[in-house]
């Protein structure tokens, strides 16, 4: 059944604790959670959202004792939070389903809705349901065009749907634990929002004006401290990156292994926190996390078939698509008997706005000449954090 939080106010959470992978792509270690709510109010009653579609049994349950719904607020087109709009339709054939004028096309384009049952509303736009008004604030790119958050003005509760949520499976209504809360809904806004961290800025002083006592996302617990996520948000979306640096790495005979070690002691020594990530094993989850906040990036691969690694090639696309906010990218690699591994990498990363510091390529083992120009590596990017003035 629904979950009370507040008077008149319902939670309807179907908990994915089996899930490991999203949109074919995402690591998910501690599975998600889909959030829809009930608003009951004294002349419309409102469900916001739904759920991912291959849990449509549970989330029925949920609307079991629901007998009247006027207003279903479709805040995201993704399926996970559309994709059973249909039947929730279909269910209540007298409620009117509620989006932006974006959405409307994107949910047509997926799902049979006729023409009829909608009404867009725009940015600001208010409905009134009798002893609550629902404020709708268009929010667009977190993390699709279309997206916008709504306001319960009398009980102060910002629906935010994917914005500031977390992949999380917990029974927990609000967040209980902050610190496994904050590892989640950074690794949500790595994986997912920092691609459109820009845009996301632009909008976050729209915020400013509401009063919110409670963020309700619709992945992971809700807010009853809305300042701890908000806040957590405006550091992740900040130009000004820390004084770290992620070396990104696959080692196939050992020669890069060596270098990245020795780089790894080299940074620390000169007070810079380095992330030593084997590609081979690491989740791709952890790797964005610490892209959120690395002011350098450099990457190590071997030399396989004249080309970079696969595993460092996908691992470096996927950064490039991440848009990380890294002011600068170095290259450690090696090869046997030639190749444009370096190249390659370099040429990948077109989206990360970063200068190039030169790249190490060796032949072979690394020489104590090779291990010189890495502590040389070391104290060239000591050298331009310290002009940034990072801090970690």
């Amino acid at each position: 059944m629904a979950r009370k939080f507040k008077e008149n106010l319902y939670l309807l959470d179907v908990v994915d604790w089996n899930r490991r992978l999203f949109d074919a792509l995402i690591p998910l270690p501690d599975g998600t959670s889909y959030n829809a709510y009930f608003i009951e109010a004294s002349e419309k009653n409102v469900l916001i959202d739904t759920a991912e579609p291959e849990l449509a049994h549970i989330f029925f349950e949920k609307l079991e004792g629901i007998k009247k719904i006027d207003y279903i607020v479709s805040l995201h087109s993704e399926q996970d939070h559309s994709g059973l709009l249909p039947e929730v339709l279909k269910k209540y054939p007298d409620a009117k389903l509620v989006c932006s004028p974006k959405a409307k096309p994107t949910l047509s384009d997926h799902m049979p809705i006729a023409e009829d049952r909608f009404i867009t509303v725009e940015d600001g736009e208010e409905i009134s349901l009798g002893n609550k008004t629902l404020k709708f604030v268009h929010f667009p790119w977190v993390h699709w065009p279309e997206t916008m958050l709504a306001y319960l003005k009398e009980d102060k509760v910002l629906f935010t749907c994917d914005f500031l949520g977390s992949h999380l499976a917990t029974t927990d209504i609000f967040v209980t634990n902050e610190c496994e809360v904050y590892e989640a809904a950074k690794r949500y806004f790595a994986e997912i929002m920092l691609p459109f961290r820009n845009i996301i800025n632009k909008n976050l002083p729209k915020l400013d004006e509401y009063d919110i006592e409670i963020v309700a996302p619709s992945h992971g617990p809700m807010y009853d401290n809305p300042k701890f996520i908000i806040d957590a948000y405006k550091e992740w979306l900040s130009d000004t990156p820390k004084n770290v640096v992620i070396i990104p790495y696959v080692s196939m005979h050992g020669s890069v292994e060596k270098m990245v070690n020795h780089l790894v002691t080299a940074l620390e020594n000169r007070g810079i926190k380095a992330y030593k990530i084997d590609l081979t094993v690491t989740d791709l989850g952890k790797l964005a996390i610490t892209l959120v906040d690395a002011a350098t990036i450099v990457i190590g691969t071997p030399t396989v078939l004249g080309e970079a690694h696969p595993i460092v090639s996908y691992a470096t696309i996927l950064a490039n698509a991440l848009k990380a906010k890294a002011k600068y990218v170095s290259i450690l690699a090696s090869y046997a008997w030639g190749g444009r591994a370096v190249e390659k990498i370099a040429g990948m990363i077109p989206n990360i706005k970063a200068e190039v510091i030169e790249p190490i390529y060796i032949k072979g083992a690394p020489t104590e000449a090779d291990l010189k120009a890495v502590e040389n590596l070391a104290e060239e990017i000591s050298i331009r954090h310290k002009k940034e003035n990072l801090s970690l």
